[in-house]
C-alpha cells in the first residue's frame, strides 16, 4: 500500500504553499458552511471552467467576477471529465487548483468531480454565477441553460463577463506546450503522499526478483557511413562504409534492462543458426542473463540494420522471417514457462513469430499461478493486438497500438485509454505517449472515473538522441517496481525516468539503477531549487 512507502525526507511543497492550499482549496460543503446560508451580507460569486493554463483572459474574467461580489469561488473541472482535446488536461487538477489558489483575487478553489457544476451550485447557492461572454454567442448553449435554471431556482443570478480579450488554452498548449514536467511530478507525489526518497527506496527493492522473459530477439545494427554524393543518371545515394555496431534488442534488451536493474533473469527466445545468434548469446551471457534459446535452423536471427550518414537514418534493411513458430517450438516454450521459477513473467511481443492468436492462449495458460504477468506488444508496422493478453497485471502499449487494438482513430487519449483498460481487463495499464510522456490507469473499485484511477507523467527526456528502446527500459523498471511496491505511481515515475535515460544515448544500452537515480536527483534539484 502507499502508506508503506511514505518516509521522512524533503517534501515537494514548502510550508507556505501547504498553508495556502489548506486555506483556499475546499469542498463544496466546506465553502457553503464558510459562506453561510442565503441571504448573505457578503455576496458569493462562482466561476467554473477547466483553467488548464491560467492566462490573461482567465485573469480578466476572475477580476471582473470579483468586482461583482465579495467572495469569489473558482470551480474547476476534474481531470476525469475533460475530453475536449487530445492530451488534455495538460495540467493535472491538483496543480490547476494550486495555480488558482495562488491568485489573490480568488477566495476559494473547488475541484468539481461531477461532469457539470449543477450539484455544487445547489450546495453552495452562489448569489451570482459568472460565465465568459463567449457563451452568449449564437444563443445560450444547452448546458448554460441548465446552469441558469439551477441558479435561478433559489433566486441566484447568472452574469456574463466582458469578452474584449480572449485567449485559448488549447491554442497555447498545441502551439508550444509549457515545460512543467517537474511541477506535475511534484503535484502527483504530493497527492499520493510520496516523496523523492520513496522513489529512491523503491529502487533498492528490485535486487533478486526472479523474472522470466519470453519474446522475440532482435539484433539492432547501426551501419555508419559517410555521404559521398549522388548518381547523375539515377536517384541513388552514394556512401562510404565507416563501421557497423550491433546491439541485442527486442525482448533481448528487455531481459538486459531487467538484469541491469538487479533482477535474476531467464530468457526464452527463438534464434536462427547463424553468426548473429552467436553474437546475441555471448552478449546476453556477458550481461548475466540466463538465455534458454530454441534454435530454428529454418529462419534467420531477426536483424534490423539502420544505414546512417552524418547522424541521419538513410535506410533500414530488415532480415527476418515473421511466420509463426512451429508446434514443436510452442511446446518447448510452454515447458520452459511452466518449469522456470519466477516471480514475474514478461511476454515481450515484437510480432516476429513467437506470439499470435494461436500461440498466446496456450503459452498464457502455462504461466504458474500467483505469478505477476506483464505484456508488451510492440506491433510497429506489423499485425498484433495487445488485447490478446487479457487479464494481465500490467500492459504497456503505446497510443498507436491502443488505437489499432480498439479500431479507434478518433477518440482523444484519455477515453481511448480507459476503453482499452476496460477491455483488456488488466490491473494496470501504462499507455506510452512518446514525447507527451505516459498515462497510467489503475484499479479503483467500481469507479473508473475516480480521479485517482488515472494520472499522467510527463517525459523526463531533455535531449533525445535515439528514442528506439525507451519503451523497453520503461517496461523493465515499471514491471519490477509495480511488483515490489504495488504502487502504480512509483512504477510509472521510475519507468519514465528509465525511458528518459535510454532516449539520451545511442543504441540499446541497459539502464542501471544509478542512471535512474542520477536522473531523479537532477529533477529533484529543479523541484527544490537546490
Amino acid at each position: 500500500m502507499v502508506s508503506e512507502f511514505v518516509r521522512s525526507g524533503p517534501g515537494v511543497m514548502d510550508d507556505a504553499s501547504r498553508k495556502l492550499l489548506s486555506h483556499k482549496i475546499k469542498t463544496a460543503e466546506q465553502i457553503a458552511a464558510a459562506a453561510g446560508p442565503r441571504p448573505r451580507d457578503k455576496k458569493v460569486i462562482m466561476c467554473h471552467g477547466t483553467f488548464d493554463i491560467v492566462h490573461p483572459g482567465h485573469v480578466r474574467h476572475l477580476l471582473y467576477a470579483k468586482s461583482k461580489g465579495d467572495i469569489l469561488v473558482a470551480s474547476l473541472t476534474a481531470d476525469a471529465h475533460i475530453a475536449k482535446a487530445n492530451f488534455r488536461p495538460y495540467v493535472p487538477q491538483e496543480l490547476r487548483a494550486f495555480n488558482l489558489a495562488a491568485l489573490e483575487v480568488v477566495d476559494y478553489v473547488l475541484i468539481d468531480n461531477e461532469s457539470t457544476p449543477i450539484r455544487n451550485i445547489g450546495v453552495i447557492q452562489p448569489d451570482y454565477f459568472a460565465k465568459g461572454y463567449e457563451y452568449t454567442k449564437n444563443g445560450l448553449h444547452p448546458r448554460t441553460f441548465e446552469e441558469k435554471a439551477a441558479i435561478e431556482v433559489y433566486g441566484g443570478e447568472i452574469i456574463f463577463t466582458p469578452g474584449d480579450i480572449v485567449y485559448s488554452s488549447s491554442h497555447i498548449i498545441e502551439t508550444e506546450p509549457p515545460a512543467i514536467a517537474t511541477e506535475k511530478l511534484m503535484a502527483l507525489l504530493e497527492a499520493e503522499k510520496l516523496s523523492f526518497n520513496d522513489l529512491r527506496d523503491s529502487l533498492k527493492l528490485l535486487k533478486g526478483v526472479r523474472v522470466h522473459v519470453i519474446g522475440d530477439t532482435i539484433v539492432d545494427s547501426y551501419t555508419n557511413t559517410v555521404l559521398i554524393g549522388g548518381m547523375t543518371k539515377t536517384p541513388t545515394m552514394s556512401v562510404r562504409f565507416d563501421n557497423r555496431v550491433d546491439f541485442v534488442g527486442g525482448a533481448g534488451v528487455v531481459a538486459k534492462h531487467l538484469q541491469s536493474a538487479g533482477a535474476e533473469v531467464s530468457f526464452t527466445t527463438v534464434l536462427g543458426d547463424d553468426a548473429l545468434a552467436e553474437f546475441a548469446l555471448k552478449d546476453l551471457a556477458a550481461a548475466g542473463v540466463n538465455c534458454m534459446p530454441v534454435i530454428d535452423r529454418t529462419r534467420p536471427t531477426t536483424n534490423k540494420n539502420a544505414i546512417m550518414a552524418g547522424g541521419y537514418n538513410l535506410l533500414k534493411v530488415d532480415t527476418l522471417d515473421n511466420r509463426s513458430i512451429s508446434e514443436r517450438i510452442v511446446e518447448s516454450f510452454a515447458q520452459q514457462i511452466s518449469e522456470t521459477s519466477a516471480d514475474i513473467v514478461v511476454f515481450s511481443d515484437f510480432r516476429h513469430g513467437i506470439f499470435n492468436r494461436d500461440t498466446i492462449p496456450p503459452l498464457t495458460k502455462m504461466i504458474p499461478a500467483n505469478v505477476f504477468r506483464v505484456a508488451d506488444s510492440q506491433v510497429a508496422s506489423r499485425w498484433g493486438n495487445i488485447l490478446e493478453f487479457g487479464g494481465f497485471d500490467l500492459i504497456t502499449p503505446n497510443e498507436r497500438e491502443a488505437r489499432f487494438a480498439l479500431g479507434d482513430q478518433d477518440s482523444v487519449v484519455r477515453p481511448l485509454g480507459l476503453e482499452l483498460y476496460k477491455q483488456a481487463k488488466c490491473k494496470t495499464l501504462i499507455l506510452k505517449l512518446g514525447e507527451r510522456g505516459l498515462l497510467t490507469f489503475r484499479a479503483v473499485p467500481q469507479n473508473y472515473e475516480d480521479v485517482r484511477a488515472f494520472f499522467t507523467v510527463d517525459t523526463f527526456a531533455e535531449r533525445v538522441i535515439d528514442a528506439v528502446g525507451s519503451g523497453d527500459a520503461l517496461l523493465a523498471y515499471s514491471a519490477l517496481c509495480l511488483f515490489k511496491t504495488k504502487n502504480a505511481v512509483i512504477a510509472s515515475v521510475l519507468g519514465s525516468l528509465a525511458a528518459a535515460v535510454e532516449c539520451e544515448q545511442q543504441g540499446n544500452v541497459p539502464v542501471t539503477p544509478k542512471d535512474v537515480l542520477d536522473k531523479l536527483d537532477h529533477f529533484e534539484r529543479y523541484a527544490t531549487y537546490s
